[in-house]
Order: C-alpha cells, then structure tokens, then sequence
C-alpha cells in the first residue's frame, strides 16, 4: 500500500473548495492519508442512527463530520486571508516548512 503525502496536517485552518459545503472554512480534526480524505470541524455533517448500547448510550439520531476528499479543500493563508496554493521550502537547520506562494508568509514555525 503506498501512503501518499499530503498538504494538509491536523489543526490547519482550511476552506471547501467543491461541493455542498463550498466557500465554508474550518480546521482539520483528522488526515486520513490512506484514503486521501480529511474531517473537518463543523463541516460535512451527516446523520448517523444508532441503537442503544446498554445502560450508558442511548439511542436516536447522532449527528457527525464525515471525511472530504483531500483535492477539495485548500489551505487558508490567515496574512492573505484567502486559499492558497502551498511551497515547500528549507529553512536554517536542514528543516523543511510549508509557505504560501501569494506572500511568502510560512505555516510551520
């Protein structure tokens, strides 16, 4: 199975760029690289019915985020305030870090 890399990492402040819930923004709560597929916060929600599972969990309707694809969403700038299209770039010390190509502004520090 080949992992492929990705763009995006948990906690990084993102926008819809296709589909139902385009031009809304949120953060990563998860990457899921196998799948190519990420779960935002308080996008893509669906519905999900459950029963209930003894004494604790009742049952009914649940309400959750549910994974979009990787290819539609982009990386907000916050400097730039816009979606962006990402670099790559090595800083002093042999580390590597992520910046915007609109204004240079890095995204790991």
């Amino acid at each position: 199975m080949i992992v492929s890399k990705t763009h995006i990492k948990k906690k990084d402040l993102v926008m819809v760029t296709n589909g139902r819930e385009k031009g809304k923004s949120g953060r990563v709560l998860k990457v899921l690289p196998e799948k190519e597929r990420v779960i935002i916060e308080k996008i893509n929600f669906v519905k999900r019915h459950s029963r209930p599972h003894g004494q604790q969990k009742r049952g009914g309707i649940l309400e959750k985020e549910a994974p979009l694809h990787i290819s539609n969403v982009m990386l907000l700038c916050e400097k730039c305030n816009k979606p962006v299209r990402i670099g790559h770039r090595s800083l002093e010390g042999g580390k590597k870090a992520r910046f915007c190509k609109k204004c240079g502004e890095i995204f790991d520090k």
